[in-house]
């Protein structure tokens, strides 16, 4: 039997949301825990589809991820871990970002599911509790394994010159990024106009109508700014402590959040849940307010080349982006967790501006625009390049730590699995009893027909 190491929830977490099939049908069973075929056939057809999955052998080892993070999440009862709602709100809301900046947009992608992002993120959350608690369990096996430099000098040694990984060109920059505000006439008008449609409403115009007419919220608008069965924490504060003061069929007055001006009109109340209506309108941003933050980041450039302050001290006194700004304005890989990219994996229009950069320089302001359609400018400096080559010990220190301490946690998290497997119950469908697994996940006699 071919050995690899188990040693994260790597094909779980990376998997883009499929939508959930009709038919189902359970494959195998892991102490309380079910696998079911579709959990499966999902992950596998989006791999297909990214051409990193072509057979029944990679639907093998989607299997055996899934047995592994049942595993997991049956030692997690015993051990009683738990993560909470706010921890999967805020990843499920991190994971909606990162598959419309993929898709291009959140409007492209509630088009692509034939859902908002309302329903898409309430079907994503059983699966993300699930993984948020296998991971939770899997820290907990390996949190106290670490790696000596002796350790890593070994592990750098044994592995043979022509094997040592390439290391793909990799870029470090920092940003700072400046929104337009909207004049104070543009926000009048659409206070303005909210009034307005709240008073045709409350004349005896459908808001149904009003919404799908004029509001700006691509999750909502073609279905008449509804949404159902709303609980607290799907929405940001300033629109639940609005939407959760009202009474049935009543229309609130126009009201900010982060995302634009609303009116709600709440349909239906069920306890701590709600049933909506609402209309966004999001003040016109002019030509020239953009052309006034562009002059601005320009006058703010000249500034730091003349040594007036840092580009982190600039960064965080007036950058708009909240990931960034209290960190210099170093942009962090949420792949991996540091501030170095590989080129590949920075957007295109990030790209073209790094690229004619030396290191040390700060690009002009560029014209940058957010998934969900925001527009600004950005200043951007190029702190460190490297190009392709192979992993060396003096250069790549900490990826090589970090390759030596996977290592290390793969052979402990295997070690975990035998013993566990010894006191748990296991039940595999015979379809995948051919599977060349890494563990011993079917036992004698105990299969699922």
């Amino acid at each position: 039997m071919k050995k690899i190491f188990i040693c994260s929830l790597v094909a779980l977490t990376s998997i883009a949301y499929a939508q959930p099939q009709l038919v189902d049908g359970v494959v195998a069973v892991v102490g309380k825990n079910i696998v079911l075929k579709s959990d499966i056939d999902n992950q596998y057809e989006q791999l297909k589809r990214q051409g990193q999955a072509e057979g029944e052998g990679d639907k093998c080892k989607i299997f055996e991820e899934l047995l592994f993070e049942k595993l997991l999440l049956h030692q997690a009862d015993i051990d009683s871990i738990v993560v909470t709602d706010e921890e999967v709100n805020q990843t499920s809301q991190r994971r909606i970002d990162m598959i419309a900046q993929q898709i291009g947009s959140t409007a492209k992608m509630e088009q692509y599911y034939e859902k908002s992002v309302v329903e898409i993120q309430a079907e994503m959350e059983p699966f993300i509790r699930d993984q948020l608690i296998a991971q939770r369990m899997l820290q907990q096996i390996t949190r106290d394994i670490e790696t000596t430099p002796t350790e890593v000098r070994s592990f750098y040694r044994e592995i043979p010159e022509d094997s040592l990984p390439l290391i793909n060109s990799e870029v470090e920059y920092a940003q700072i990024i400046k929104f337009p505000n909207p004049s104070e006439e543009a926000i009048q008008a659409t206070i303005d106009q909210l009034n307005d449609l709240k008073q045709r409403v409350e004349d005896g115009s459908s808001f149904s109508t009003l919404a799908v007419l004029y509001s700006e919220d691509p999750g909502s608008a073609k279905n008449g700014g509804k949404y159902e069965s709303i609980k607290r924490g799907q929405f940001v504060k300033e629109f639940e402590a609005v939407a959760f003061n009202l009474k049935e069929g009543e229309v609130s007055k126009p009201f900010k959040s982060e995302y634009g001006y609303h009116i709600v009109q709440l349909l239906k109340r069920r306890g701590e849940e709600l049933d909506l209506r609402h209309i966004l309108i999001k003040p016109k941003i002019s030509p020239e307010n953009l052309k006034e933050v562009e002059d601005y980041l320009d006058s703010l450039r000249q500034n730091i080349l003349d040594k007036n302050e840092t580009f982190g001290q600039a960064a965080e006194r007036v950058s708009d982006d909240e990931d960034s700004k209290l960190n210099d304005g170093i942009s962090i890989n949420p792949n991996t967790g540091d501030s170095k990219w590989q080129t590949s994996e920075i957007g295109r229009a990030t790209f073209v501006a790094i690229d004619v950069l030396q290191v040390g320089q700060i690009s002009q302001p560029d014209f940058y625009r957010t998934p969900d359609g925001k527009e600004g400018y950005r200043l951007i400096k190029l702190l460190e390049k490297t190009e392709p080559h192979r992993a060396d010990l003096k250069t790549d220190y900490t990826k090589i730590q970090m390759m030596a301490l996977q290592k290390k946690k793969a052979e402990a998290t295997q070690n975990w699995i035998e013993e566990k497997l010894k006191s748990t119950y296991v039940r595999v469908n015979n379809e995948y009893l051919s599977c060349d697994f890494n563990q011993n996940w079917i036992k004698q006699s105990q299969y699922v027909e």
